[in-house]
């Protein structure tokens, strides 16, 4: 027997549907910050996060033993949450004997698991140890700055994994045009091996230089953390190409008077009569 497809019938179900369907430039992803065991470094680790994606993330609090990312049949339920919220990217903490305080990031695509990466968590320090004035602190919805500093980032595949996902982590919405004064912080990853990444947060304090462009000086903020690579997967060839896809823009106008062979593109240009 076969499924049966519901078709919305009212305005609010068909906006609902428009609003999970596929688009072209997606603004702003929902990410979804959970938690597997009892660990008070996890739990702070994923509150603070959840503060830093303020109005763009979704948090559950509730343990939930049988989600495991990296064995096959338990991705059901990140899947699962995925289509529940319409998130894109979700940040799971596992805690345990053998694997402690420990992340996952990972990144869906269709709403299936698309991919992973496990990093352990080391040296913490949360936004409440830091000591600065607070009309520093970060306004919600400003634009962030990304600094990563050290060759790994380019040549060893698991931070470079790493560097993609945080990327789009903290992204946000895409603009064309930014005003300065609307860039107040800085996220600087540091890794001095191939396996740790120091991550800190940092508030953005302009100064007068004597020119147009004002001098910046960093004032950490927190939180600040070692980040331990322990486990990647990366994405299936054939899910790639069909992520990677360009889609043709419906809304886009097709130019009038141009076409297009394996000569290049030719105009037609009409002259009116002369007189």
């Amino acid at each position: 027997m076969g499924l049966e497809i519901r078709i919305p019938k009212s305005d609010i179900a068909k906006r609902a549907v428009e609003k999970r369907a596929p688009k072209l430039v997606k603004w702003e992803e929902n990410t979804n910050p959970s938690r597997y065991q009892d660990s008070n470094m996890l739990n702070n680790v994923l509150t603070e996060l959840y503060h830093l994606k303020r109005g763009s993330a979704v948090r559950y609090t509730r343990k939930n033993d049988k989600i495991r990312p990296f064995e096959n049949g338990s991705e059901t339920s990140l899947e699962f949450y995925s289509l529940k919220i319409d998130c894109s990217l979700f940040v799971y903490g596992a805690h345990s004997k053998k694997r402690p305080n420990n992340l996952v990031l990972g990144r869906t695509y269709d709403h299936h698991i698309y991919d992973l990466i496990e990093v352990g968590l080391e040296n913490f320090k949360s936004m409440k140890d830091f000591s600065y004035d607070k009309k520093l602190a970060p306004r919600v919805g400003s634009k962030p700055l990304f600094t990563f500093i050290g060759e790994g980032f380019e040549s060893v595949e698991e931070l470079k994994h790493l560097k993609e996902v945080l990327l789009e982590l903290f992204i946000g919405e895409v603009v064309e045009n930014l005003n300065l004064s609307g860039v107040d912080r800085v996220y600087v990853c540091t890794t001095t091996s191939l396996k740790i990444v120091f991550f800190t947060h940092c508030a953005l304090r302009l100064k007068r230089s004597g020119t147009v462009a004002p001098r910046m000086e960093l004032v950490e903020v927190g939180p600040s953390m070692d980040l331990v690579v322990q486990r990647h997967r990366l994405p299936d060839q054939g899910l790639t190409k069909q992520a990677m896809r360009k889609s043709i823009d419906p809304y886009k106008k097709k130019p009038k008077n141009v076409e297009s062979d394996f000569e290049g593109v030719r105009g037609r240009v009409y002259i009116p009569d002369q007189e």
